[in-house]
């Protein structure tokens, strides 16, 4: 009597037919290539850019490879007669017939021009077989129900391990013709020729623009300040700026199209209702505390609804997570850039950044390298500018001029290093509001009045301004430029200055 099979799913059924495979590899190509490298040695050039040992599957061709890699880069020829003193030891190569397997595969060689295409091969079954080895391991962490590491953590660790495979795949790169380069600075100048200058994303504020030239593709640009400077209000603004400006430029046949420039923030300290509460009242007057508190008019809050539904319609993209590390930064900005593109990532702000996994230390200064280093890592993967804010240490409020320097930045040696651009924000009404001067003791009336007049007329010349100094530009020049700063609303916008006005005035 046959025993009832119980149901079961089709993974788990007995009976289904389960077709064993091999990783895919192909020992025909890598021994055509290791044949044609050992009878002209010309051929390893063709494939030294993106082949490694560890690419073929077969470990004893993998040895062979290596040792001719040896010696050829020690300017010596690779060829079975050579090898044969090498392996003379190896038991791996006597398996499959020793130095007449050398030779054989050096006779059975036919052309160096297919060389490229079968390390391209190669190269290819490597990744396929590494796809396989990486699906089994996200299975297997899937099924393994880990309390301490959700769903979303396991994607994103994923597609981090995804992305660097795909670094591993690009086969081409290395050195390339000058004139490519001298093409590439030439459109470039153009761009900015017909963009007034501006060859990178437009900050939104002239003088800064032209200060740097717009905001470069692949540059690391840190923004640092004291707090209560307005780093996060700057950042705000630039991002709103980006987002808001449609990019003009000419499609195949020549005609103008508009390109929107998404822009990716994300906010370590503060949360997305909180900036973008500071958004609305930068584009709308009415100051973000009151707007908290529902101490606004009716007209106010129409320009706040009406403001609301205009800032909806941007390309700007929020991400409120705090501790984020820098991978996590890269797998959510190549997901962004992937589905709506990308102009700016703005990372506010440096210190809150966890470390990369494994790279954690009891120094915070190496573990902030690894950060700046991954940022500008990111920067030149995603070609796209990223501003990271930073704080700066407690050595400017010792000093009488309190202007920041290169020096103030917490754990600065690998973030000045690291940086492309390094800006400073300085407010002297801050530090001039709280320097009120009191009546000291045997002081007559007129002098105090004479230095409290003094200290009204500094507070008059600085209010409402800020200066932001460029205190290194790798590709340009240094100088700082001021501007109108509103800290009711954090608006920073260009300055109207009064040169204008006769100089008997």
């Amino acid at each position: 009597m046959n025993t009832p099979q119980p149901n079961l799913p089709a993974y788990l059924d007995a009976s289904t037919n389960i077709e064993m495979r091999l990783p895919p590899s192909n020992d025909e190509a890598e021994q055509a290539l290791l044949g044609a490298i050992l009878a002209n040695n010309a051929a390893y050039e063709k494939v030294s850019d993106f082949l490694r040992a560890e690419h073929f599957a077969d470990g004893v061709h993998a040895r062979i490879f290596e040792a001719c890699g040896k010696l050829i880069e020690r300017g010596q020829i690779a060829n079975a007669i050579q090898l044969k003193s090498l392996f003379e030891q190896e038991s791996a190569l006597a398996d499959v017939g020793g130095a007449q397997y050398l030779a054989q595969l050096q006779s059975s060689y036919v052309t160096i021009i297919n060389a490229a295409d079968y390390g391209k091969t190669i190269h290819d079954l490597y990744l396929r077989r590494q796809l396989i080895a990486l699906g089994e391991d996200m299975v297997n962490d899937a099924f393994d129900h880990d309390l301490d590491v959700d769903a979303s953590q396991q994607i994103e660790v994923s597609e981090d391990r995804l992305y660097k495979l795909a670094e591993i795949g690009q086969t081409e790169g290395g050195l390339s013709p000058f004139r490519l380069a001298v093409l590439e600075s030439l459109h470039m100048t153009e761009a900015a020729m017909k963009r007034d200058g501006l060859s990178g994303v437009s900050t939104g504020l002239t003088d800064l623009d032209k200060l740097l030239g717009g905001l470069h593709r692949s540059d690391l640009i840190i923004l640092a300040a004291r707090p209560s400077m307005g780093k996060t209000a700057l950042a705000t603004n630039i991002a709103f700026n980006v987002a808001a400006a449609a990019r003009v430029e000419k499609d195949a046949e020549g005609n103008p199209v508009e390109q929107r420039q998404p822009v990716a923030f994300f906010s370590l300290e503060m949360s997305a209702e909180q900036l973008a509460g500071r958004v609305i009242a930068e584009r709308t007057g009415v100051r973000s505390d009151a707007m908290r508190r529902g101490d606004i008019q009716d007209e106010e809050f129409d320009k706040v609804f009406e403001a609301s539904r205009e800032l909806a319609e941007l390309p700007l993209f929020v991400d409120d997570t705090p501790a984020l590390s820098v991978s996590q930064v890269r797998t959510r900005a190549r997901r962004l850039k992937r589905q709506h593109g990308l102009s700016l990532i703005v990372v506010d702000y440096l210190q809150l950044m966890q470390p990369p996994a494994g790279k954690r230390s009891d120094n915070r200064v190496q573990e902030v390298s690894e950060i700046t280093r991954g940022l500008k890592a990111l920067a030149k993967d995603l070609d796209v500018p990223v501003m990271a804010l930073s704080q700066l240490s407690r050595a400017v409020e010792q000093r009488e001029d309190k202007h920041p320097q290169l020096a103030d930045l917490r754990e600065s040696g690998s973030i000045e290093q690291d940086a492309d651009i390094v800006m400073f924000i300085y407010r002297e009404q801050y530090y001039v509001e709280r320097a009120e001067p009191t009546q000291r003791d045997g002081e007559d009336d007129n002098k105090f009045h004479e230095r409290l007049e003094r200290w009204k007329e500094r507070c008059e010349r600085a209010y409402g301004k800020a200066e932001i100094i460029v205190a290194k530009q790798r590709h340009g020049p240094i100088g700082s430029r001021e501007f109108a700063f509103d800290g009711e609303v954090t608006r920073f916008s260009d300055l109207i200055s009064d040169d204008h006005l006769p100089a008997h005035y």
